[in-house]
């Protein structure tokens, strides 16, 4: 990201330096007005000359109230300075969690929160700042527009990054996530996501899937002592399959 901002202040350096003016220009006569105190010759008039256009337009390189010549608000971040993608995900996660926050708000910093995990590195940040316990404990949030978002960052987080998948697990995620998939009096909409995260949870980490094929026992939704190598897609989309069709079969 800082990367992206020095460029942009480069490319802002670049399209608003003025060329020096040639000498030519300096001395031509034609754009030269002068101004005198009064129109007699006397010695004691003074002269006042300005360099321009007699038409009043403002010379080469003045800096006029218009926008384009402004700094981007990125860059202006990087001068001065601004939060950090991590001080963004604390205060999303703070919006979400505040009791003061209107429900409209608390889905917009979600939405937020999401596309900042996007990111590896700010996903394998949920850890270090102590985010996975408050975005798990949306999963059970009694509005379901909430729940769903919840899963849907979980789903975004773990994709294809193995440090977050080892997190989930840890910290029990992938056992809430079974519970909301299967869930028969859960909304439709936060069920696919519930499958989502943990379709992204358990490819190509085996912990993870060994988990969920036990939990998938216990409700009967899968063979006694059958394992499933997290490797084999299609053996994953088999055991997933059904779950994302019961989901589709519920109610909105």
């Amino acid at each position: 990201m800082g990367d992206r901002n020095l460029n942009e202040l480069l490319k802002w350096s670049l399209a608003n330096s003025t060329p020096a003016a040639n000498s030519s220009t300096e001395n031509d006569d034609s754009n030269t007005t002068t101004t005198s105190a009064a129109t007699t010759n006397d010695p004691n008039t003074t002269a006042v000359t300005i360099k321009g256009d007699s038409s009043g337009a403002a010379p080469p390189g003045a800096t006029g109230g218009g926008g384009s010549r402004g700094l981007p608000a990125d860059a202006l971040a990087a001068l001065f300075g601004g939060p950090s993608e991590a001080e963004l995900m604390q205060e999303s996660m703070a919006a979400i969690v505040s009791p003061k926050i209107s429900l409209e708000n608390k889905l917009v910093a979600f939405d937020n929160f999401e596309q900042l995990v996007e990111s590896v590195d700010n996903a394998n940040l949920l850890a270090k700042l102590g985010l996975w316990t408050p975005l798990l404990e949306q999963l059970g949030n009694k509005d379901a527009g909430l729940r769903k978002m919840a899963a849907w960052c979980v789903g975004t987080a773990v994709q294809n990054n193995e440090q977050c998948q080892e997190r989930l697990l840890a910290v029990g995620g992938v056992e809430k996530l079974c519970s909301v998939a299967t869930a028969e009096e859960e909304k439709k909409d936060v069920r696919k996501k519930a499958v989502y995260a943990l379709s992204s949870a358990v490819r190509n980490y085996q912990p993870a899937m060994d988990v969920v094929a036990k939990e998938l026992e216990k409700m009967g939704k899968h063979p006694v002592g059958k394992q499933v190598d997290a490797a084999d897609m299609e053996a994953v989309d088999g055991v997933l399959g059904t779950l994302r069709e019961e989901a589709n079969a519920a109610a909105a």
